[in-house]
């Protein structure tokens, strides 16, 4: 192990939640909402976002939700097996178990088990009284506690804050900045030992074990996205998955790696040439490098991300590449792999200084396969500083 991985890892220090309750807080006055929900659950990338920012709560099992008023501190709700974890790992000392994430077949016997509504009572006093609510994570929610938040606060108008939550997450705070550092330094492990283990004959399975294996090792609690080793046709699709597919002699194999660190996350996204693959798919890296380097360069504070995604989009059409770059490829990193803001070419959201975005560039769906390359960037007043330094061409 590197003395990088050997040093006490970064974290998110306790005296930073308040400060972000505070921010959603003022978010509240300006927008005149009384109350907020900011749900999450354990699903994949996107479903622990917020229970995570505001309260370093990794939801797993059972759902969860954070309620906060225009003053005072937070609730956190979840369901009767989460309590006693929320209070260990979490930075929400409120936390109460919620009557409508509960399994309608379990008991409980011994736990506290409140309604929605005496939960919002004690919290704010009258629902009634309550007039506008914001909502956070509503794409996620079921229709059956939804249901039970408009029976719980009657008349009230509910507004869809996700956007403004996640631009409230956009711009990364000092310790934030040194988790995610980190946690590239975690993806570059995971990147290293998938090549190492790259050779004919070998799964992408075992390939991918190599890479969790090593990103566990050196702190990972999980991933982001499923770790991507997708060799020969398996690399065509944008989503590709490990398989029992055995490497062969002149396989392209595209590797993706995205760990969560603390919540946070790292991408990494290279091809490795395995003997003399299609020249075809050579030319392809040689033109996503070259747009990846030009994005990198266009990268800086107050610049539309749109147009920094459009340098890289140009490069590729020009080489004939265009109708292969299949989605929006510049994105800000966070307690999302894949966070908010997105910098596709219908977004005007800019560019700002203590961003981390991941230029992504896509090339799939092509008759030899597919690849993409990948890296992460912090956003100085200046420019854009890579988060590491993974070699653009891998031959094995």
């Amino acid at each position: 192990m590197s003395d990088t991985l050997r040093q006490i890892p970064p974290q998110i220090p306790a005296d930073e939640y308040p400060l972000r309750w505070r921010r959603v807080q003022q978010m509240m006055a300006a927008e005149q909402l009384d109350l907020l929900i900011a749900y999450a659950d354990d699903r994949a990338v996107f479903g622990p976002a917020h229970a995570r920012w505001l309260a370093n709560f990794p939801v797993h099992f059972e759902p969860a939700c954070i309620v906060l008023a225009r003053s005072g501190k937070p609730m956190l709700l979840c369901g009767p097996e989460s309590d006693q974890y929320a209070l260990l790992a979490g930075r929400i000392h409120d936390v109460y178990i919620l009557r409508e994430f509960t399994h309608p077949d379990e008991d409980y016997p011994f736990s506290q088990i409140r309604s929605l509504a005496e939960v919002v009572a004690a919290l704010v006093g009258e629902p009634r009284s309550l007039r506008r609510a914001g909502i956070a994570g509503r794409g996620l929610i079921g229709y059956d506690f939804f249901a039970a938040l408009q029976q719980a606060l009657p008349g009230v108008e509910w507004l869809d804050v996700e956007t403004a939550m996640c631009n409230l997450r956009a711009r990364k705070s000092g310790a934030e900045q040194a988790v995610i550092r980190y946690a590239y330094t975690i993806a570059e492990a995971g990147i290293a030992a998938a090549v190492a283990a790259i050779a004919p004959g070998v799964t992408e399975r075992e390939i991918a074990a190599a890479a969790e294996a090593a990103m566990r090792h050196a702190g990972a609690e999980g991933t982001g996205i499923d770790t991507i080793v997708a060799s020969g046709p398996n690399a065509r699709p944008i989503l590709g998955r490990s398989t029992f597919r055995r490497i062969e002699q002149n396989d392209l194999v595209l590797l993706t790696v995205a760990p969560r660190y603390e919540g946070y996350h790292a991408a990494i996204g290279r091809p490795v040439l395995v003997g003399s693959p299609d020249p075809q798919a050579e030319r392809a890296l040689e033109v996503a490098v070259q747009a990846q380097l030009a994005c990198r360069a266009a990268l800086r504070p107050g610049v539309e991300g749109r147009v920094v995604e459009a340098v890289g989009r140009r490069i590729v059409d020009d080489a004939g590449l265009g109708q292969y770059f299949l989605y929006s490829g510049v994105h800000s990193v966070g307690v999302i792999e894949f966070e908010p803001p997105i910098f596709g070419p219908s977004s005007s959201a800019a560019i700002a200084q203590d961003m981390v975005i991941s230029v992504d560039i896509p090339i799939f769906n092509a008759p030899w396969g597919g690849l993409r390359i990948e890296d992460g960037y912090l956003i100085t007043d200046s420019g854009a500083q890579p988060l590491h330094d993974t070699p653009f061409v891998i031959r094995r």
